[in-house]
C-alpha cells in the first residue's frame, strides 16, 4: 500500500495494491492490521454508502469525535477535508484529492476535520467508515463555498446540487471554538 502524508497533519491518502488479470481486478479495501501499520488506530464502528449523480456536493460535515476512511466503489469524487482542530497550525486550511474506483485510493480523515465531496460522474458510489456512530447532536456543518476556507471545487462554472441543509450551512466563523 502506498501512503501519502498530506500537508494537514494526520490526514492520509492511501492507495492499495491492485491485482489485475483477464478477469478484472482484486484489491483489499480494509485490513485492521495493515491500516494500523499505516498509523490508523481507530476502530471503525459504522459503514455508510452514498449514491450521487454528477455535480452533487455533499458537505462540509464534521464531528469532533469521529474519524473517517473514505473510498469510491463506482465513479469518482473530488474529496475535501478541512482542519478544525484546536490548536492546529493548519486550522481552517483545506486539502482536496480525486478518488476513483479504478485506483481504489482512500482518504483517511482524522478526528477534528470537516469532510465533503463533489461527485464527478453520474452513479458515483462512495463508501466510508466512521469511528463513532452518527449522532446529529454532535454534527457540525459549514458552508461548502465559505470564502474564508476558499475550496477550489472543480465545478467548471456550474452550480452544485446541494441538500437543503448543505445549502443553508453557516460560514466557518459562525462556529464556536
Amino acid at each position: 500500500m502506498e501512503i501519502e502524508h498530506l500537508p494537514l497533519s494526520g490526514a492520509l491518502v492511501l492507495t492499495p495494491r491492485v491485482f489485475t488479470d483477464e478477469r478484472g481486478y482484486f484489491m483489499e479495501t480494509y485490513s485492521l492490521d495493515r491500516y494500523r501499520q499505516c498509523g490508523i488506530e481507530e476502530t471503525f464502528v459504522q459503514d455508510n454508502l452514498s449514491l450521487s449523480r454528477r455535480n452533487v456536493l455533499r458537505g462540509l460535515h464534521g464531528d469532533a469525535r469521529m474519524a473517517k476512511l473514505v473510498g469510491v466503489l463506482r465513479g469518482s469524487i473530488f474529496d475535501v477535508i478541512v482542519d478544525l482542530r484546536v490548536p492546529s497550525a493548519t486550522r481552517g486550511r483545506w486539502y482536496g484529492a480525486v478518488l476513483d474506483s479504478a485506483r481504489g485510493r482512500q482518504m483517511y480523515v482524522p478526528k477534528g476535520f470537516l469532510h465533503g465531496f463533489l461527485a464527478l460522474e453520474d452513479e458515483t458510489l462512495v463508501a466510508y467508515k466512521q469511528s463513532a456512530a452518527y449522532d446529529p447532536a454532535h454534527e457540525i456543518s459549514v458552508a461548502w463555498d465559505d470564502p474564508a476556507i476558499g475550496i477550489e471545487w472543480p465545478l467548471g462554472g456550474s452550480r452544485p446540487i446541494l441538500s437543503a441543509r448543505d445549502a443553508a450551512s453557516p460560514p466557518l466563523r459562525a462556529l464556536k471554538a
